[in-house]
């Protein structure tokens, strides 16, 4: 099954690409969407929703896991990270390919084992998860992409191995 993490963001859109086979992840793609900080807001979420679209086209995932927003956040951050899920959510419905949301703790828990974990142990463990991506160059959006990514594909073969023993 082919996955795509996406960490959302108005200024930086990380993204993260994986195949997941038989319990064995392998990266496919990683990256991120950068936008001018200072530019209209609407430039930022077009530049998010034709980059994404292009993403979606070139690697067709089978499924796309996106970060949920948490309430920490100041009220003006939330809503421009809002509207920036909001495209990404578009350009995944508009392929056509199911969208499933995680919220961070739950990406940290899948992750490394531990809900509150540090961005730096979640972006090691991702190193660690996935082959050939120890000396690989990578942002921090597209490390927790990634881990977005690795914490769906647990989760799914977690829920198919329930539904087969049910």
């Amino acid at each position: 099954m082919r996955i795509l993490g996406v960490d959302p963001g108005s200024i930086t859109t990380g993204f993260g690409v994986v195949d997941y086979e038989k319990g064995r992840l392998a990266l496919v793609e990683q990256g991120s969407i950068s936008t001018q900080r200072g530019a209209e807001l609407a430039d930022r979420l077009e530049r998010i929703y034709d980059a994404m679209r292009t993403v979606i086209a070139r690697c067709i995932p089978a499924a796309i896991a996106v970060e949920s927003p948490f309430a920490g956040q100041n009220v003006k951050s939330l809503i421009q990270l809002a509207h920036a899920r909001g495209v990404i959510l578009l350009a995944a419905r508009e392929a056509r390919v199911e969208i499933f949301e995680y919220s961070p703790r739950s990406v940290k828990s899948a992750v490394v084992g531990y809900g509150a974990a540090e961005k730096e142990q979640v972006a090691k463990m991702v190193r660690v998860l996935l082959p050939g991506c120890a000396t690989l160059k990578m942002s921090a959006d597209a490390a927790d992409a990634l881990a977005i990514a690795i914490c769906h594909a647990h989760t799914a073969a977690t829920a198919a191995r329930l539904k087969i023993r049910a």
